[in-house]
């Protein structure tokens, strides 16, 4: 089949191209030519018509963050790609191009409608993360197999399919295996499923759907397994301690041992082997659930620590709201004074109480906030000292255990290296009549050799075991940091808002007053 854009000039998505795709979608009155003239943002734009511009390659539209609507039909489109930005996306239609893979939207978790309408597409896939899908066309594609229909199943939401113009749609079954597939499908190639089809299908589909939610119930079985296990690493990744419940790190030691192997040959290694990874794996798990339990005070912590602050502050904000209203209250008897009376000296020096209470109000709550911030301040620095000493109290015995796994692997080292220098004594002695494999003997041709292999095994343990004390280390004073970077930056944050809040106000208040002088002034 000859591709259709070798009669017609390919497009890409530019900056042209959607400038001007919407400023036409627009709208075109004055607000619309005001829009145009002082540019528009891409971030407030819903919904975009990019049909009937010969595009080939889809681009560009990385700053649409907040489109929901978007029409890709009607052109010369080969492959579904750059959609990962479009995460509010609904409603899609990429029918009439010539796409051979369903791929590329798995950011869209809140499509409900996709059409993918006369494309050269032969299997329906790559939809997983799609569970809002409504809707579904694709129809006049190349879709042979039955089975392959059974995969829409997992849309739990889906309610109408269109799949006429696929070769699947000749098999006499269709009608019947669909049905009986999707049993909460309404609409199927525009026409209702009626009750007679679907009770009929579920007649004659009976043992096979049975089987297959049987095997669907396995699967989701597997599936909540599989997310308790992922949320149980995850909380153990927070504490740090992740897989020292077990001899992860043990065994992790002699994974690129490749000289562990051979010195377990050695006569007195399998008791010796036999002690060590108990012990060894006794203080990780020591230390699995020290971390645990230093993981729940640091959060409960940080919850005690937020739940301060913010009483702290909807204190200040009660406060300041009841300052502004007997403000109000008590001006509104000025304000009646000053507007009803027609005594110049009365209004005027009504006008300037009124001036004085304005500058007293805003001197009131900024000192509300000065005293806000430095409350604040302290609950911070508490919080700050509390963390600072939980997190060193945590180094410090994580160190401690650390410790003892060094102590025993260097207790082992020795034993392995006495073991090792009396087995090459009895061997130049002639005294050694063990089988011994040829490349464990080869180590033994002299002192040297074997004290190596002893000790390059010994440091290879070593560094196993300080990776994993500075991994959790930096992790903990890395979590340190940022909550308390966190802390300054939201009080910071706070702190400029209701400042500028009270400004605003006080602008506001101020402006009226002018109002009123001049109003005075032209009577």
């Amino acid at each position: 089949m000859s591709r259709l854009y070798d009669t017609i000039e390919p497009n890409v998505i530019d900056e042209k191209m959607l400038q001007k795709a919407v400023e036409e979608q627009g709208p075109q009155e004055e607000l619309g030519q005001l829009a145009k003239r002082e540019g528009i943002d891409y971030k407030d734009v819903t919904e975009l018509q990019l049909d009937f511009r010969n595009i080939l390659k889809i681009d560009n539209l990385w700053q649409f963050v907040n489109l929901t609507k978007l029409q890709l039909d009607n052109n010369i489109i080969e492959k579904i790609e750059a959609l990962d930005s479009l995460v509010h996306l609904i409603w899609l239609d990429l029918s009439f191009n010539n796409i051979e893979v369903i791929e590329g939207l798995e950011a869209l978790v809140k499509l409900q409608d996709l059409s993918l309408y006369n494309n050269r597409i032969s299997k329906i896939e790559n939809l997983d993360t799609l569970q809002e899908l409504q809707v579904f066309s694709i129809g006049n594609n190349n879709l042979t197999a039955l089975e392959n229909v059974v995969y829409l199943r997992k849309f739990k939401n889906l309610r109408t399919l269109n799949l006429t113009g696929n070769p699947v749609c000749e098999n006499e079954q269709y009608s019947m295996f669909i049905a009986a597939h999707l049993p909460d499908l309404v609409y199927l190639d525009f026409r209702l499923v009626d009750e007679n089809t679907r009770e009929l299908a579920d007649i004659k589909y009976q043992y096979v759907i049975d089987e297959l939610k049987q095997g669907e119930a396995q699967a989701l079985a597997k599936l909540v397994e599989e997310q308790a296990r992922q949320k149980e690493l995850e909380h153990h990744k927070a504490a740090y301690v992740e897989y020292l419940n077990g001899p992860f790190l043990f065994d992790s030691m002699y994974a690129e041992d490749t000289e562990a192997a051979k010195l377990a040959y050695l006569p007195g290694m399998a008791d010796l082997l036999e002690t060590y990874p108990c012990k060894f794996v006794l203080i990780c798990e020591n230390l699995f659930a020290y971390g645990l339990k230093e993981h729940e005070k640091r959060e409960a912590e940080v919850s005690t620590f937020y739940e301060c602050l913010q009483e702290a502050i909807q204190d200040s904000q009660q406060q300041g709201t009841k300052i502004i209203l007997d403000f109000e209250n008590d001006s509104q008897g000025l304000l009646d004074v000053i507007q009803n009376t027609s005594n110049f000296e009365i209004a005027d020096s009504k006008l300037v109480k009124y001036n004085e209470d304005i500058t007293q109000l805003s001197d009131t709550l900024m000192t509300l906030e000065m005293q806000t911030v430095d409350q604040l301040e302290e609950i911070i620095k508490d919080f700050e000292r509390n963390i600072a000493d939980q997190v060193s109290t945590f180094i410090e015995n994580v160190q401690g255990m650390m410790a003892q796994c060094r102590d025993l692997e260097n207790h082992h080292h020795e034993k392995l290296l006495e073991i090792a220098i009396n087995t090459l004594e009895k061997i130049v002695k002639s005294e050694f009549d063990e089988e011994m494999p040829d490349d464990v003997r080869l180590l033994f041709v002299d002192k040297d050799t074997i004290v190596n292999a002893v000790n390059a095994s010994h440091d290879i343990h070593l560094l196993k075991i300080d990776n994993r004390e500075d991994d959790i280390i930096t992790k903990a004073n890395s979590w340190s940091s940022s909550v308390i970077e966190e802390v300054h930056k939201n009080e910071l944050s706070r702190n400029r808002n209701r400042v500028r809040e009270i400004n605003q106000y006080i602008d506001h208040l101020q402006e009226e007053l002018d109002n009123m002088e001049s109003l005075e002034q032209m009577e």
